[in-house]
């Protein structure tokens, strides 16, 4: 039986970029900064008032065990996950997540046995790198490459829950 339940409101903002380099000087990373504003919290969502230092952080996850290969990033206070074009089949987008914080690794995991694969600012930005990684015939050319995602507002977070529980005829 699926419960719905309430979901915060959303409305993310790109707020930086940069390219993240192991020292194996190989592995390759798009980050992308982003934001979501309006919320309660914003030292939990929002950069500029988190306390993070973002060159502490990109520094902190080139370091970061799992944190290889080539692809992007995208960096939220409370959430880093890293998409990275998979070794096993480099066709598909591999996911992974770590708390922006501590990069302690976080579970993607959801209920019935789903998992997470990303919220709007992520799924625009995933489907650009996608067609960046097809598009290109080299390595620095798909890194040469940014996403056009600025800024993406969700109308209503409700609807899932309202459209659940309404009454049925």
């Amino acid at each position: 039986m699926l419960t719905v339940k309430p979901c915060n409101t959303y409305h993310a903002v790109l707020s930086g970029k940069a390219l993240c380099r192991r020292a194996d000087a190989r592995s390759a990373f798009k980050v992308y900064f982003i934001d979501i504003i309006g919320r309660k919290d914003p030292a939990r969502t929002v950069w500029a008032q988190s306390g993070l230092d973002r060159a502490d952080f990109l520094a902190r996850l080139a370091g970061t065990e799992g944190v290889e290969g080539v692809g992007f990033v995208t960096a939220f206070p409370h959430i880093t996950k890293v998409f990275r074009h998979g070794p096993e089949a480099e066709v598909v987008m591999n996911v992974r997540a770590w708390n922006t914080r501590d990069l302690a690794p976080l579970s993607l995991g959801r209920g019935q046995d789903y998992v997470e694969f990303a919220c709007l600012a992520e799924t625009l930005i995933a489907a650009d790198e996608h067609l960046f990684w097809a598009d290109a015939r080299t390595v620095e050319e798909y890194l040469a490459r940014w996403s056009p995602f600025a800024d993406g507002p969700v109308a209503r977070h409700d609807k899932l829950l309202e459209y659940w529980t309404r009454e049925r005829a």
